[in-house]
């Protein structure tokens, strides 16, 4: 499988990513190339992730020139807290990581946030890698530039905008995904054809399966990756089209939060998010008929919940902290239809009213 090569283009901030099997060999050489100067590498990781993989990093960096350290927190959303973000720091200072030295996070999307949290942060800012190994951290959060922690009111309520260097994935460490893991990345592939592309929705469609990913997998990952490349393009900072990427979010957050960030994983929040982000839609007319329907039964293909159980305070405690807020205004995502999605601003009020008659 021939390497996929494409750039966000962001002036002095721009950086390549790199799609191709078994480029964990070459993530020494590739950083090297993108780290002209570095010397010490901080490679985080964690507990599921390190003793697949961190070997083979540490000693493709080594062989290029770094001087690596392994840096492992236990695997899970907990992991994304002030606590081990402190302990982030101190191996960072105790390693004598410098200024001109770097982070490279090694894992899922826990792993790029927390890790791009403290790279961005420590010493006001050093480079940071992303080595994404799960399908959600590798279609999705290991580009853009989005890092950040959880606090007790939310999740990633603590973040920068802080683009990493580089973004080396290799499709060869999906084989190892759990299906429940593979499946919670498959909320948002199936997210960017919902709000970008009918032509790459009809192919996910087509082959609902996790064997029938897999065998366009690079294809996929290209789709996706430059779907994002265009929007972070277009707005780095979320202020107007990358909001479109949030579509089933602010509600797939409620239910993360109804579930005390365990019961449900990010993907599965997000999938039933966008069902019901479908039907809200419909019901405001702004979404064709029919589009939830189909909606549901292509995230249940995939073995994601079409719906979750949610409390009106769990929702209103969600709306009151999305970011995409301001004062009593909340901008919703919802589909023109299939490809095709739309900033909806509405009343914080309209939105927990429309919910409520949906309870």
């Amino acid at each position: 499988m021939d390497t996929k090569i494409l750039q966000v283009s962001l002036g002095d901030r721009s950086y390549d990513i790199h799609i191709g099997t078994d480029l964990l060999d070459q993530a020494g050489a590739l950083c090297r190339r993108a780290l002209p100067r570095a010397g010490r590498v901080a490679v985080v990781t964690d507990s599921n992730v390190g003793p697949l993989y961190g070997t083979r990093v540490l000693e493709s960096l080594t062989a290029a020139g770094f001087t690596p350290g392994l840096i492992t927190v236990p695997a899970g959303e907990s992991s994304k807290c002030l606590a081990r973000l402190g302990e982030l720091y101190d191996a960072f200072t105790n390693m004598g990581l410098t200024r001109t030295d770097a982070v490279v996070a090694l894992g899922g999307g826990v792993v790029g946030d927390l890790s791009g949290f403290a790279a961005a942060t420590i010493l006001r800012g050093v480079d940071f890698i992303q080595i994404p190994t799960t399908l959600l951290a590798q279609v999705d959060s290991s580009v853009g530039g989005k890092v950040a922690i959880d606090l007790p009111a939310g999740k990633n309520l603590a973040g920068a905008f802080w683009q990493p260097r580089l973004v080396v994935m290799d499709p060869a460490c999906l084989n190892t995904l759990t299906d429940d893991t593979f499946a919670d990345g498959m909320a948002e592939v199936i997210k960017y054809g919902c709000i970008f592309d009918r032509d790459f929705l009809s192919r996910l469609a087509a082959a609902p399966s996790r064997a029938g990913v897999m065998g366009q997998i690079q294809s996929v990952l290209y789709t996706c990756c430059d779907l994002k490349r265009k929007v972070v393009e277009q707005d780095e900072r979320d202020t107007g089209a990358r909001m479109l990427l949030n579509f089933g979010h602010t509600l797939g957050h409620a239910y993360e939060r109804a579930g005390h960030y365990e019961t449900w994983t990010h993907g599965q929040a997000v999938a039933a998010g966008m069902c019901l982000a479908a039907g809200l839609g419909q019901r405001l007319g702004v979404t064709p008929a029919g589009t939830e329907k189909k909606l549901r039964a292509l995230v249940t293909a995939f073995g994601l919940p079409a719906e979750i159980s949610c409390s009106m305070p769990d929702y209103a405690a969600a709306i009151g902290l999305d970011k995409k807020g301001v004062g009593g205004d909340i901008s919703l995502i919802l589909l023109a239809g299939p490809g095709c999605a739309v900033i909806h601003p509405m009343k914080k009020s309209e939105l927990l009213s429309l919910l409520e008659a949906r309870i």
